[in-house]
């Protein structure tokens, strides 16, 4: 089963073809980090636009990489949300004109959905399972029995963790998107700075960020009242430290108390060292599998093989409709 599946959810124009969920035949990705860097985040109308000046490259580009025709492909997925509306909008827009054109079924997938089976695509799941997502806008921990079948145990109460470490790069100087920068620096200091751990709550499974973001904050400013340099490496570890130890200790006592086979990463920040370092330091008895780098980013690899499963779930394709009741509503 060969499914086209496009992602637009944020900043990355991305269109992939896959096979049987596994097999990636195309998964091409436009990143605009550098047309968003000059503004220290993602702006929401400029990524739209861009999404329109990329969308047919991409398409192009995909079909093309995978060698196949639109009589080659069995279904069309696209991800219809969480994410930046203007930016859905396209990608929805574009995979809608696709299989309307050439008579495909068509079939809305959530993006977190497609994170979770981005580590499907190189890897066995093998349930019970727990999955730790962890990206720019979302920080969420969930228990899978099955596929397809998920209950959240946990989720950010304010800022996500990817969004946390963004915004302390930039508290600290470090050009957008300060994550990966941080990762890197983290690993070179040590940790000098004492900062807290929050919701470090054992009858809680929910995280809170911005509590630490405020307090590296306030660290800064009264150094620099006092004319202390700021160690940026040091601090970089510090904060590092203090973000994976609340994310594994809350993974490790949810693998135990579900008594789970398999522990699941995935997301942007899943591409962090010092967060693998630490899982594969502290967590020693049960699987861990995470996906490659090229599938922690938003890409449509992760969606075309989220759909995959979704079809595998559900024993039939989605019907395309035209006019009244939406396809994406399947």
């Amino acid at each position: 089963m060969r499914i086209l599946a496009v992602e637009s959810s944020c900043d990355e124009t991305s269109v992939a073809v896959v096979e049987d969920g596994k097999k990636v035949l195309s998964n091409v990705v436009l990143s605009q980090i550098d047309i968003h860097t000059k503004f220290g985040g993602v702006v929401p109308e400029v990524a739209s636009r861009h999404h329109v000046e990329s969308m047919t490259y991409v398409f192009d580009e995909a079909l093309k990489k995978a060698n196949v025709t639109e009589k080659d492909i069995d279904l069309v997925a696209v991800t219809e949300g969480p994410g930046l509306i203007g930016s859905l909008l396209v990608g929805i827009n574009a995979a809608t004109t696709y299989a309307f054109a050439h008579k495909l079924p068509l079939m809305g997938v959530n993006h977190m959905i497609g994170h979770i089976y981005s580590a499907s695509i190189e890897h066995e799941m093998k349930f019970p399972l727990v999955a730790l997502l962890v990206s720019g806008g979302h920080t969420e921990l969930i228990y899978m029995k099955e596929h397809m079948s998920f209950e959240i145990l946990g989720e950010t109460l304010d800022d996500a963790v990817g969004e946390a470490y963004d915004k302390v790069g930039r508290m600290l100087g470090l050009p957008y998107p300060g994550g990966p920068l941080i990762d890197k620096l983290a690993l070179i200091g040590k940790e000098t700075y004492h900062l807290p751990r929050p919701m470090l709550d054992p009858n809680s499974y929910d995280f809170s960020f911005s509590g630490l973001k405020s307090a590296v904050n306030n660290m800064i400013y009264h150094m620099n009242r006092k004319q202390e340099e700021v160690n940026i490496n040091d601090m970089c570890a510090s904060f590092q430290e203090s973000v994976t130890d609340v994310l594994v200790s809350k993974l490790k006592k949810a693998a135990t108390e579900y008594n789970v086979n398999q522990i699941l990463i995935a997301g942007g920040v899943a591409a962090n060292k010092g967060l693998k370092k630490k899982l594969h330091e502290t967590i020693k008895d049960i699987e861990i599998i995470m996906p490659s780098i090229e599938y922690c980013t938003d890409n449509a690899a992760m969606i075309g093989a989220a759909a995959y499963y979704t079809y595998q779930k559900k024993g039939s394709l989605p019907n395309y409709v035209i006019g009244g009741q939406s396809s994406l509503d399947y």
